[in-house]
Order: structure tokens, then C-alpha cells, then sequence
């Protein structure tokens, strides 16, 4: 079965860099693009950015030339280093398959990004 386990998420005042880590088991990793998403309270989850298998990157409009989305097959392991945070950034932070077809959520990392 697979799992997700996300780590590396704190507290940061604006302006900050954080970098929040995902380490997934099993194959699915190698083969699937992988997204980070995230929840804000009150707010439903929302997509942040997507990495394909070869490296290739999207990005939210929200976060685009802040947040740099990278992934080591080797580790099975995807991470996102965010620059220059703004306090609506703050939310749990969460990785997954970037398709329609999701593996069971982890429980993700907190984000808190003070003004």
C-alpha cells in the first residue's frame, strides 16, 4: 500500500523560505507526475504545483517565481522549497499523484506564515 508521509513545515514570518519534503513508498512514485496541494483553514484543498516523471513543472498563479517544485526518483522523495511566503500562504501542505487517480492523503505538513 502506498504511503505519503510529508515533513519539513514550521512557522516563518513574511518574506521567509520554508522547504517541505514528501517521501512516498512503493512504485507509484516512478511512475506518476506528483503534485503538492494545500488546505487553508475554512478553504478547500487547492492544487500548488505538479512535477512529471521527467521534470517537468506547473505551477499555481498563486505561487508562480516563488516556489520551485523538484523530486529525486532515487529517494522516492518530492519537495517544495518556497520563497518570499505571504501570510495566505499559510495552510496544511500535502503531496499526491498530479492525476485524477489519488492515493490515500498523508497527513501533512502545517505551513504558518506570520505577518
Amino acid at each position: 500500500q502506498v504511503q505519503l508521509v510529508e515533513s519539513g513545515g514550521g512557522l516563518v514570518q513574511a518574506g521567509g523560505s520554508l522547504r517541505v519534503s514528501c517521501t512516498a513508498s512503493g512504485s507509484i512514485f516512478t511512475i506518476n507526475a506528483m503534485g503538492w496541494y494545500r488546505q487553508a483553514p475554512g478553504k478547500q484543498r487547492e492544487w500548488v504545483a505538479t512535477i512529471t516523471r521527467v521534470g517537468n513543472t506547473n505551477y499555481a498563479d498563486s505561487v508562480k517565481g516563488r516556489f520551485t517544485i523538484s523530486r529525486d526518483n532515487a529517494k522516492n522523495t518530492v519537495n517544495l522549497q518556497m520563497n518570499n511566503l505571504k501570510p495566505e500562504d499559510t495552510a496544511v501542505y500535502y503531496c499526491n499523484t498530479a492525476g485524477a487517480l489519488k492515493v490515500d492523503w498523508g497527513q501533512g505538513t502545517q505551513v504558518t506564515v506570520s505577518s
